[in-house]
C-alpha cells in the first residue's frame, strides 16, 4: 500500500499567500486613514493637499528601500509641520528664503538623517526627557489647534505667530459660520468615536466623506462653507531646487531642529512597533530609511517628513507584516493623487480642521502629564516651561529651548548626587548606606564612601568639599572609595580624587579605591594618573577586603 506524500513546500507556499493577504488587507486599511490624514497635514503647513499624498508615496518608497523596520510608515507629519512652518516664516521675513525652501529643507533633513544614521548617533534620540518630550507635543498640539480654529470658525486666520492667530480669532468671532463649526464639530466627533469604539473604522475617512456628500446635497458651499476646490492631478516634479549657497546655510540650523526631532519620533516608533519577526530594532538604519524618505520627498518638490506612530499602529493591527503594507497604500494613494483630484473639490474645509484637531488632542499625554504631576514638581515644572516655550516663541527656538531644559535638568540632576557614607551591615562583608531603622557597624579609623552617579565635572567640586568635610571632622586613618557606582570618571573629577588622595597623604592616612567595577571608570583612573598616584596595591575589589588589608584596627567593630 502506497501513502501520498505531502511536499514540505506547500505549507509554506500557503504561509505567505496568507501573509500576502494581510498585507494587502493592512495597505487599504492604512491607505483609509492615510488619505485624510496627509490632506489635512499638507493644509496645516499651507500647501496643497495633493503635495501631503505626493510626501506619503516617496517617504514610503524610500523607507521600504532603505529602512530596516517591517512595519514603520512616514510621509507628511503633524508633530514636525508646525516647526518648519514657523521656521520658513521667520526666515522669509528677512527675504533670506525663495519659495521652493521646504523642498530644499526636505533634502538637508534626508543628508542630516543619513549621516547620523552611518554615524550610529541613535543616542541622540535619548536626550530629550520623559517630561520634556510630554511638554514639547502638549506646545505642538496648541499650535495645531489654533491654526485649525479659522477653518474651523469659517473665519479668516492671523500670520503663523500665536498672538496673531489668537488677535484674528478674537476679531472674527462676530462671523463665525455656523454650518462650518457643525461640519468640523461633527467630524471630530465621528472620529473620536470610531476610535473610541471601533478602532479598525477609517473614521477620519467615513466622516471626510459624510461632510462632502453633505455639502453636495445641500449645496453648502452657497452658505458660506469653504471647500477645496479641484485639485491639480498628474505626477509630481520630480526635479532638485536650484538654490544657491546662502539659502542652504541658512536652512542648516532649521533642517537639524528638523532632523533632531525626527530622529527621537523614529527612535520610539522603532522600539513600540517591534518586527512580527521579533528581530530587535535597528534604529540607525531606520535613521537611514527616513533619510532617504526625506531625500525622495525633496526631489519630488514636496517638504519634509518623519515616522508615524498612528499610521504605524494601523498598519500592525491591521496585520501587517511587511512594507508591502505601506506600499500598497501608497499605490492607492498615487493613484488618487496623479487621476482623482476632482474627487475631492467638494471636500469641506471644516472637515480637515476637525481631523487635525483629532491629531492635537491625540497627542497631548494627559494621562503622563498628571502622572508627573503627582510625582514629581520640578519635572511637572519641566513640561509646562517647555510647552510654553513651543506655544509662545517660534516653534523651532522652542524646541531647542526643550533640548537645552532637557539637558540642564540632566546636569541638575547630576550635581545634586553627594557622597555618602557606608557602613558595615552587621554580621556580613557588605558595606552599604545607613537606613532607618537598621544599625550599621563602624570600624575605628575607618571611613568609607561611597557616590551614586557618574563623577564629572558638573559633580567634582561638590564631592571633593564633601569628602574633604568628612576627613576633617572625623580624622580617620583609612578612607575608602566605594566606586561601584561611579560608571565615568573624567579629567576634573580625577582631578578632585588627586586632592582627596593628597589630602589623605597630609594627615597621615590612606585613600583606597574598591569595587571600580565600570570598565570606563577604571580605565579614566589609569589614564589620569590616579592609580599611579595612590599605588595599584591600594585599588581593590570589594571593601571588605580593602578594610581588612589597610585599616589598623579592621577587626574591631565599634
Amino acid at each position: 500500500m502506497s501513502h501520498a506524500s505531502v511536499s514540505p513546500e506547500k505549507p509554506i507556499a500557503i504561509g505567505r499567500a496568507g501573509a500576502f493577504g494581510r498585507d494587502l488587507l493592512a495597505g487599504l486599511t492604512l491607505a483609509a486613514i492615510t488619505i485624510p490624514e496627509q490632506m489635512a497635514t499638507a493644509r496645516l503647513g499651507g500647501f496643497e493637499p495633493q503635495l501631503g499624498f505626493y510626501a506619503f508615496v516617496a517617504a514610503t518608497l524610500g523607507f521600504v528601500l532603505f529602512g530596516a523596520s517591517r512595519v514603520l510608515t512616514a510621509g507628511a507629519d503633524s508633530t514636525i509641520t508646525p516647526i518648519f512652518v514657523s521656521g520658513l516664516a521667520a526666515l522669509a521675513v528677512g527675504g533670506a528664503i525663495p519659495a521652493g525652501s521646504a523642498t530644499l529643507l526636505a533634502i538637508l533633513v534626508g543628508l542630516a538623517l543619513v549621516l547620523a544614521g552611518l554615524l550610529r548617533l541613535g543616542w541622540i534620540a535619548d536626550l530629550l526627557s520623559v517630561p520634556v518630550l510630554t511638554g514639547f507635543l502638549a506646545g505642538i498640539a496648541v499650535h495645531i489647534a489654533v491654526s485649525q480654529l479659522p477653518s474651523l470658525l469659517g473665519i479668516p486666520g492671523g500670520g503663523h505667530h500665536i498672538a496673531g492667530q489668537l488677535s484674528a480669532l478674537w476679531h472674527g468671532l462676530h462671523s463665525v459660520n455656523l454650518i462650518s463649526l457643525a461640519i468640523g464639530l461633527a467630524t471630530l466627533a465621528i472620529v473620536n468615536l470610531c476610535e473610541r469604539f471601533a478602532p479598525r473604522l477609517p473614521g477620519a475617512l467615513l466622516a471626510l466623506v459624510g461632510a462632502t456628500a453633505a455639502v453636495m446635497l445641500f449645496r453648502l458651499e452657497t452658505h458660506g462653507v469653504a471647500v477645496l476646490g479641484a485639485l491639480p492631478s498628474g505626477w509630481p516634479s520630480l526635479a532638485p531646487p536650484v538654490l544657491d549657497w546662502a539659502d542652504i546655510r541658512s536652512l542648516v540650523p532649521l533642517a537639524l531642529v528638523i532632523a533632531l526631532v525626527v530622529m527621537m519620533q523614529t527612535a520610539t516608533v522603532s522600539r513600540s512597533f517591534r518586527d512580527p519577526s521579533g528581530a530587535e530594532p535597528r534604529v540607525d538604519r531606520d535613521f537611514i530609511g527616513i533619510g532617504a524618505a526625506n531625500l525622495l520627498a525633496g526631489l519630488a518638490s514636496t517638504f519634509p517628513v518623519n515616522a508615524s506612530p498612528p499610521r504605524t499602529a494601523v498598519a500592525a493591527e491591521s496585520g501587517g507584516r511587511s512594507q508591502l503594507a505601506a506600499a500598497t497604500a501608497a499605490l492607492i494613494v498615487l493613484a488618487l493623487a496623479v487621476a482623482g483630484g476632482s474627487l475631492l473639490a467638494q471636500v469641506p474645509v471644516a472637515a480637515l480642521a476637525g481631523v487635525l484637531l483629532f491629531v492635537a488632542q491625540r497627542i497631548v499625554r494627559v494621562e503622563v502629564i498628571r502622572r508627573i504631576a503627582g510625582q514629581s514638581r520640578s519635572e511637572f515644572a519641566l513640561v509646562l516651561l517647555t510647552a510654553a516655550a513651543i506655544v509662545w516663541l517660534p516653534v523651532e527656538t522652542g524646541v531647542a529651548v526643550g533640548i537645552g531644559l532637557s539637558l540642564l535638568h540632566g546636569v541638575w540632576m547630576t550635581t545634586r548626587s553627594e557622597p555618602l557614607e557606608q557602613l558595615r551591615i552587621p554580621g556580613t562583608t557588605i558595606w552599604w548606606p545607613p537606613e532607618p531603622g537598621r544599625h550599621g557597624e563602624q570600624v575605628e579609623g575607618v571611613i568609607v564612601i561611597a557616590f551614586p552617579a557618574p563623577l564629572l565635572f558638573a559633580n567634582a567640586e561638590s564631592f571633593r568639599h564633601g569628602v574633604l568635610a568628612l576627613l576633617t571632622e572625623r580624622k580617620p586613618t583609612l578612607l575608602v572609595l566605594d566606586a561601584g557606582g561611579i560608571p565615568a570618571i573624567d579629567y576634573t573629577a580625577a582631578q578632585a580624587l588627586l586632592a582627596v588622595a593628597e589630602a589623605c597623604r597630609q594627615r597621615g592616612g590612606i585613600f583606597a579605591i574598591a569595587r571600580a567595577e565600570s570598565v570606563r571608570a577604571l580605565q579614566a583612573l589609569e589614564d589620569f594618573g590616579v592609580i599611579a598616584e595612590i599605588g595599584a596595591e591600594h585599588v581593590f575589589h570589594s571593601v571588605e577586603e580593602a578594610v581588612r588589608a589597610l585599616a589598623p584596627a579592621a577587626k574591631g567593630a565599634s
